[in-house]
């Protein structure tokens, strides 16, 4: 591991931290709303599932965006599917989970920046399956239509590539530069109706 400092990965755990308890605390305010009675209706239950989205997302967010910590520290393998249960509740995705029941926070961090670069190939939705097996994680998207931007996966192979990356797309070149943090080697496949990636 390098001993520079991963500023990135620094800001997004401040930034998940800080957002993590005023979102619990709307979702607590919205429990005691519901348990009094006095408030329902579909009002309330767009500000559930609003608040529901939210604390998946910042979970979600926290793991592949926020510093990962050493190489011995672990995330559990429940908490890891109450996530990915909880982020695609209700969505267009859906994400099968196989592995161990203990984890390398570090490879779940890879793992989840890999799905959402799966996730920006599947806009009008499909299916990711995630596999770790003894030594190497698999990564699957599944779709009758994929989008396939190919200088965004370039990306991920070729570290002289420097496509217009906005926003929206910033998660292939955080997975780049921790795939060499990590010293893996990512292999990626593109086909008709597949991605398979592979660390």
């Amino acid at each position: 591991m390098t001993d520079k400092l991963d500023l990135t990965a620094l800001l997004g755990s401040r930034i998940c931290h800080d957002l993590i308890s005023p979102i619990g605390a709307i979702g607590n305010g919205v429990e005691l709303l519901m348990m009094d009675g006095s408030a329902r209706g579909p009002e309330l239950a767009l500000i559930v599932d609003s608040v529901a989205n939210a604390n998946a997302r910042i979970r979600f967010f926290r793991v592949a965006f926020g510093a990962s910590g050493g190489s011995d520290q672990r995330i559990g393998l429940p908490e890891v599917k109450s996530t990915i249960s909880d982020l695609t509740r209700g969505g267009r995705i859906a994400i099968s989970w196989t592995s161990g029941a203990d984890l390398s926070r570090r490879e779940v961090k890879l793992a989840f920046l890999s799905i959402q670069c799966l996730e920006s190939a599947l806009p009008q939705g499909g299916r990711i399956s995630v596999e770790k097996g003894e030594s190497r994680w698999t990564l699957r998207a599944e779709a009758a239509r994929l989008k396939i931007e190919q200088d965004l996966w370039e990306v991920l192979s070729n570290p002289s590539a420097h496509p217009d990356i906005g926003p929206a797309q910033i998660h292939f070149a955080i997975l780049r530069d921790e795939l060499t943090r990590q010293h893996r080697r990512l292999t990626t496949e593109l086909a008709e109706g597949e991605i398979r990636m592979s660390f």
